[in-house]
């Protein structure tokens, strides 16, 4: 079964070195195969020992991965028609999918690994990797911007390295070397005598994964980054690299969970809190469509943090995957939307003719609307889920006052978002010249892709199979 998860990225890996422009749509179908070793990851039985004890399948992986494969494939959809839009060498198309295939590998080794070295290596790979699909774009920006995530994301795998080697000693003394096992530290965690050496851990390995999703306090170079880079690389920053962080920090917070929940807590709400009040107010002074989806996906992340940590599992997976189809949608629209000049908001949803015109304008129309968790969005379902997560916490520890008047603050907070990607929305429908925009089809095919997978979200066998996760 490994072998049949990294054949794909062999595959593409191999062809990035043809030359031929007809490697560009046998790239594009590879990428498909992805799902093939997903979809039978999510039907065997569980847990399914992938390679001995390290790399382990669950259903909580298994999701990720399955949603991280379909993200996959719209990136490599609309790649087709990047060169359409803006100025791209055949060089740097084989050289984008030459460092995908390297990150789909690093992607595989986080979100499947039960040791925690694992997960580091393969987070260390998707990074690096992606500095070099930053630099596909040769821009003095993108040169500058690939530098500076080299920067931010070696301080921030290096905080959760030494994150983890805290960790790993707080539980040596009762586990030996097996310490690196997420299941095992999950299995004995109440046996650990040196709470305050893990918690230490798990706040730096923390700290260094929310700087590595643009949290406080460094929410700006992630935009800048994105803003930067061609827009499929931020598609795979927001729909597939978040998905080998986040699912760290639930790896992480679970076992802190059974040290002191209440310390992890205190600490994941005070740090979610302040981002989102930081990010709400960069939103609403966000001038084009790359830092504003940028700036939204930070605080989608950090609801999602909040959720899980407050016994929201269900809520935080579910807006995990609304997210992650959401947001990669709206990052390959954009190459639409500013294919006739950049950081044009006004009038961006008007002059597409004919059925594929049509079908994209009311499509993004739909994601924008679904991304500020309008109903029937799965982000709708998820933030009722989530909030009533975040009160039942209160009630059980008699903070019920405190947790109802830190909602309404986040309520606040979302009303800000809320009002400015409506006041986007309108003018982009009702304002500004009417230019003729031209779309493809093979990124309209990309965007229904995404546009099926949200509605197949919120059905009930997937909420069920969701709920099922603990």
């Amino acid at each position: 079964m490994l072998e049949l998860l990294l054949f794909p990225a062999f595959i593409i890996f191999g062809l990035s070195f043809i030359k031929s422009d007809k490697a560009k749509r046998l790239l594009a179908f590879v990428s498909f195969l992805i799902l093939i070793p997903t979809v039978k990851l999510i039907s065997l039985p569980k847990p399914f020992h992938l390679f001995k004890d390290y790399l382990v399948v669950d259903d909580l992986n298994a999701y990720i991965l399955f949603v991280s494969s379909i993200v996959g494939i719209g990136v490599t959809l609309a790649l087709m028609t990047l060169d359409k839009h803006v100025k791209v060498s055949k060089n740097a198309y084989r050289r984008f999918y030459r460092f995908f295939a390297i990150f789909w590998i690093g992607l595989i080794f986080s979100i499947l690994s039960n040791n925690m070295g694992i997960y580091w290596i393969g987070l260390e790979l998707a990074t690096l990797s992606t500095v070099y699909m930053i630099k596909t774009n040769h821009s003095t920006a993108a040169y500058k911007e690939a530098w500076n995530y080299m920067i931010v994301g070696a301080i921030a795998i290096s905080l959760i390295l030494f994150g983890i080697i805290l960790i790993y000693a707080s539980a040596k003394p009762i586990l030996g070397e097996d310490a690196m096992n997420f299941n095992l530290l999950l299995a004995h965690a109440k046996e650990i005598k040196s709470s305050f050496l893990f918690e230490l851990g798990f706040a730096t390995v923390s700290v260094g994964m929310f700087v590595k999703m643009g949290f406080f306090p460094m929410n700006l170079w992630l935009a800048n980054i994105e803003r930067a880079s061609f827009y499929p690389v931020a598609a795979l920053f927001s729909g597939i690299l978040e998905s080998a962080i986040i699912i760290g920090f639930f790896r992480f917070s679970k076992i802190a969970m059974e040290i002191n929940y209440d310390h992890l807590f205190t600490f994941v709400f005070i740090y979610t809190i302040l981002t989102i009040f930081i990010v709400s107010f960069l939103i609403y002074r966000a001038k084009d469509f790359m830092r504003l989806f940028s700036l939204s996906g930070i605080e989608h992340m950090a609801l999602i943090a909040l959720f899980w940590v407050s016994g929201g599992t269900f809520a935080a997976l579910l807006h995990f995957g609304a997210h992650a189809f959401l947001k990669p949608a709206l990052f390959l629209s954009t190459g639409v939307l500013e294919s006739n000049g950049k950081y044009k908001i006004a009038g961006a949803l008007k002059g597409y003719k004919g059925k594929k015109g049509t079908i994209f304008w009311f499509l993004v129309s739909l994601f924008l609307l679904a991304i500020i968790s309008l109903p029937p969005s799965p982000m709708f379902f998820s933030e009722i889920y989530g909030f009533g997560a975040m009160i039942k916490v209160a009630k059980s520890g008699d903070n019920l006052l405190s947790m109802m008047a830190a909602i309404l603050i986040l309520l606040i907070l979302l009303s800000v978002i809320f009002y400015k990607f409506v006041e986007v929305y309108q003018s982009m429908k009702y304002e500004g010249k009417v230019y003729e925009k031209k779309v493809y089809v093979t990124e309209l095919f990309s965007l229904i892709i995404f546009g099926i997978s949200l509605i197949i979200l919120i059905t009930s066998p997937v909420m069920n199979y969701l709920r099922g996760i603990s």
